[in-house]
């Protein structure tokens, strides 16, 4: 069976495109699949992530191939990487319509994280537009969401409104999601019986079943 494709895309830049990348990978991962994680953002986060894992001494227990390609290869490469991957995520660009759409034309399943803010689920339409558009698959994701606040579940009732589905498991505003990144890790890995970490694989758990 060909191996399923995750793309991770949002318009708007910082609501935790790459963190949400990474981390759907390596709960693959976790699941004994084999990952590749495709790199089209130019601002290449998630292969300088890669480079830190790989430089790793002792490497990962959880391996994950990363690779940064143009945008436009991005189908092509995906599609190849089937026969070989399990899985396959892509992190696409911000504000890069073109390469955007080829990720979100390429992926059984696009996750376009928002952030409780307005401003982030505005931003949201444009990717549910572009999905639509293309006959896919998509969710939204909740991201650094804070503890307690009523405008988290203000905007959660919003985004169904948009007509896209979101994700009941939500990734919290925790300090051990940025540690992990910037070790070339996932609080998966740095911190596995953390809040963070149970978070994490709760979400991929719901995302995956949309795979099915």
């Amino acid at each position: 069976m060909a191996g399923k494709i995750i793309a991770a895309a949002q318009q708007k830049g910082g609501a935790g495109k790459t963190t949400l990348a990474a981390h759907i990978a390596v709960a693959g991962a976790e699941m004994g699949w084999k990952v590749l994680a495709l790199d089209i953002d130019p601002q290449g986060s998630l292969t300088a992530w890669g480079e830190i894992r790989a430089a790793r001494a002792p490497a990962p227990a959880l391996q994950v191939d990363v690779e940064a390609i143009a945008g436009h290869r991005v189908r092509a490469a995906a599609e190849r990487a089937a026969a070989a991957y399990d899985l396959i995520v892509i992190d696409a660009p911000p504000h890069a319509e073109t390469e955007t759409r080829q990720a979100l034309r390429t992926a059984d399943l696009t996750l376009a994280p928002i952030q409780p803010s307005p401003l982030d689920l505005w931003a949201s339409r444009s990717v549910i537009e572009a999905v639509t558009g293309a006959n896919g698959r998509m969710a939204l994701v909740m991201n650094k969401t804070p503890a307690r606040a009523r405008l988290v579940d203000d905007i959660a009732a919003q985004a169904v409104e948009l007509g896209a589905p979101l994700l009941e498991a939500r990734l919290g505003a925790r300090v051990a999601f940025a540690d992990a990144m910037g070790e070339g890790l996932t609080a998966l890995e740095l911190a596995p019986r953390s809040r963070a970490a149970e978070e994490a694989r709760a979400l991929a758990k719901e995302a995956f079943a949309l795979l099915v």
